[in-house]
Order: structure tokens, then C-alpha cells, then sequence
């Protein structure tokens, strides 16, 4: 037998782009219902400039085309931000893509929501939460031991 749960029709956006301090786990997110393009980075850099932390910022990214364009890349030179940029198809090397997994496990994966309201709550909700009570899960999965392979023995047939 089927169940069908009713939805509503069309597709809405809940965007959400955030930095992970590294060291602390704070988490900075700048969010929208439209795309994230090169102003939403700019907004997260004006953020993390806005902290005032008296120290170098540098923000490790993927190559997405919003991130690496001239706006975004002046800016963050103007505002004393360091870009790194991960080689392609690498998101394994990104600490926040540990975050997104995290909350596409407990915010998306068979959960139903009865309208966006709901659904944009839901995720908040959790990001603001893993400050504090899910901290610990947190911090299990934003490890710096990565492996690396220095001397390699390929098997050739």
C-alpha cells in the first residue's frame, strides 16, 4: 500500500552559507530564499570583518564561481580576509561540509514539514543548537587529522 502526504506544489529556497571558526566551532551564516551568489559572500565577509577578532581571518573554500569572482576577491583584500581555495572536487578537505552533512542528517532525512515556515525553522533551529547541545556531536566530527599520502605504490596490471 502507497502513502502519499500532500505538499505544496512549486519549490521554494532556504539557502544558508555559513564559516566554521575551526579552532572555537562558532559557527557565522549569512541566509536567503533566493541563490547564493557573489553579494551573499560578500555579506559573509563584511560579517566575519564585523567581529573585529584582532586577528588574521582566513576562509578555506571549494572553487564555486561566486567565490573566486573579481567583487568577492577585492573585497575580501580590502577587508584583510585570506582566501584559500581547495582543489576541485575535494569537499572531503572542507570542515563545513561535515556541518552540512550533520544538518542535512538531523534536519532533512526523513523528516516532513507542513509548510517552509516550518521547514527554515527547523534548520535554524539546529544551527543555533549546536553551540550548545549538540556541541559534542559537533566537535566528533570536526577532526584536523586528515590523511595523507606521501609515497604511494600504485598496483599496475
Amino acid at each position: 500500500m502507497r502513502l502519499f502526504i500532500k505538499s505544496p506544489t512549486g519549490r521554494k529556497r532556504f539557502n544558508v552559507l555559513g564559516a566554521l571558526n575551526a579552532v572555537t566551532l562558532e559557527i557565522f551564516t549569512i541566509t536567503n530564499e533566493t541563490y547564493i551568489n557573489a553579494e551573499s559572500v560578500c555579506q559573509l565577509l563584511h560579517k566575519l570583518a564585523g567581529l573585529k577578532l584582532g586577528m588574521p581571518i582566513s576562509l578555506v573554500w571549494d572553487n564555486a564561481r561566486y567565490q573566486k569572482c573579481a567583487m568577492v576577491t577585492q573585497l575580501a583584500a580590502e577587508l584583510g580576509i585570506r582566501l584559500v581555495y581547495l582543489p576541485s572536487y575535494s569537499p572531503q578537505l572542507n570542515l563545513i561540509e561535515r556541518l552540512w552533512r550533520l544538518v542535512r542528517k538531523e534536519c532533512l532525512y526523513s523528516q516532513y514539514y507542513s509548510d517552509f515556515d516550518s521547514f527554515k525553522t527547523a534548520i535554524t533551529t539546529f544551527l543555533g543548537s549546536v553551540q550548545g547541545q549538540k556541541r559534542k556531536q559537533l566537535e566528533s566530527l570536526m577532526t584536523w587529522k586528515f590523511q595523507s599520502f606521501k609515497e604511494v605504490q600504485f598496483l599496475t596490471d
